[in-house]
């Protein structure tokens, strides 16, 4: 809509200028600001191009998920972030690193109504259509992108595909504070449902619900 109706003021945000540059086959070197402007160093890594899919700029967007048995799906979401945001994951998390929770620290790529809408998890709404087609179930671990999949020990990894990822994840339970302690918390829960499924997951589910409805737990 924005570019139908104001076709010569189409601005590049920060976010979205670093993920068409890393989708191009550039890897950023340097920013450097000044008073009005902001200029990217960046240099070409890829040596022949490989035509990767456009970012989908839509609202309801369509993200590549790491699911059961290691295979890749689709989940829905509503967009929160800055579009080609995706593509500059791994330099944010370079960068940045990581705040308490596994968020990456800092992330400018998400806009102001998007941090709302993950505060309430309204972007995580269209995610109710990957429960009814099986892709996932109700508590599980989340479904976490390829690179960040890739942060995973090897153990870890091989734990995670075993089951569906879920809508409800195990991290608001046992509200952890880092990285470390969210492999801890999913694996605690893996485990856990290895042995009783119905009873680990209801059980995960009621402590979920107190945390959010009396400790008011939210996402970030």
């Amino acid at each position: 809509l924005y570019r139908r109706f104001f076709p010569a003021q189409r601005a590049l945000s920060k976010a979205e200028a670093l993920g068409r540059l890393y989708h191009a086959g550039f890897m950023v070197t340097a920013l450097i600001p000044t008073d009005t402007d902001l200029m990217i160093v960046a240099r070409k890594v890829e040596t022949k191009y490989r035509p990767l899919p456009p970012a989908d700029e839509g609202i309801v967007l369509r993200l590549w998920r790491v699911g059961q048995g290691g295979d890749l799906f689709c989940v829905y979401k509503l967009r929160t972030m800055h579009p080609y945001s995706e593509y500059a994951q791994e330099y944010i998390m370079q960068t940045n690193g990581l705040a308490a929770g596994g968020k990456v620290n800092d992330d400018f790529r998400i806009s102001t109504l998007g941090h709302w809408m993950r505060r309430y998890w309204i972007d995580e709404l269209p995610m109710l259509v990957n429960l009814l087609k099986g892709d996932m179930k109700l508590v599980g671990v989340r479904p976490i992108s390829v690179h960040y999949f890739g942060l995973y020990p090897a153990e870890a990894r091989q734990e995670r595909i075993r089951y569906k990822p879920g809508l409800v994840p195990p991290y608001y339970a046992d509200l952890p504070t880092n990285f470390a302690e969210i492999i801890s918390s999913e694996q605690r829960y893996l485990r856990a449902y290895d042995q009783a499924p119905l009873l680990t997951d209801l059980r995960y589910l009621l402590k979920i619900g107190y945390n959010i409805f009396w400790k008011r737990a939210r996402s970030q």
